[in-house]
């Protein structure tokens, strides 16, 4: 299996074990030591700790997420995935209040690996469509 396969595989247990399964701990044996998250939540703590607060919080405000993986394509120490999610906004989120509301989220994300270990996230989530799915902002 080549490094990039390998990386693939990885990332799709990421989706499965973590952000779908909740099984944070698997983030200890991912994440690097001097990981990078370059898209960081206010306030986000470095590496794996960090990414678990995130999830946490993301969680506590979508308690039904679930993470649809579409495309993923590796080369090299890059894994690239394109996704959405799903989920019902019942817990607060970026100040704002629970609405009840179900939203589908588009995103892709980019991950860098090194040494067989996650090293640096990149994340584009829309989240422009979800704030409008919140009636925040209207179009």
């Amino acid at each position: 299996m080549s490094d990039a396969d390998a990386n693939r595989e990885k990332i799709k247990i990421l989706f499965e074990r973590v952000l779908n399964g909740g099984n944070d701990d698997y983030l200890d044996e991912l994440i690097a030591a001097d990981y990078i998250e370059h898209n960081p939540v206010p306030g986000q703590e470095p590496g794996a700790e960090g990414v678990k607060i995130k999830l946490k919080d993301l969680r506590a405000a979508f308690p039904d997420i679930r993470f649809f993986p579409a495309e993923t394509v590796a080369e090299g120490d890059l894994v690239a995935v394109r996704y959405h999610w799903e989920a019902t906004h019942n817990g607060p989120f970026m100040g704002l209040a629970p609405t009840g509301k179900k939203v589908s989220v588009n995103g892709m994300d980019f991950y860098r690996f090194k040494n067989g270990k996650l090293a640096e996230h990149w994340d584009c989530a829309d989240m422009l469509g979800l704030m409008v799915q919140l009636k925040v902002f209207r179009v």
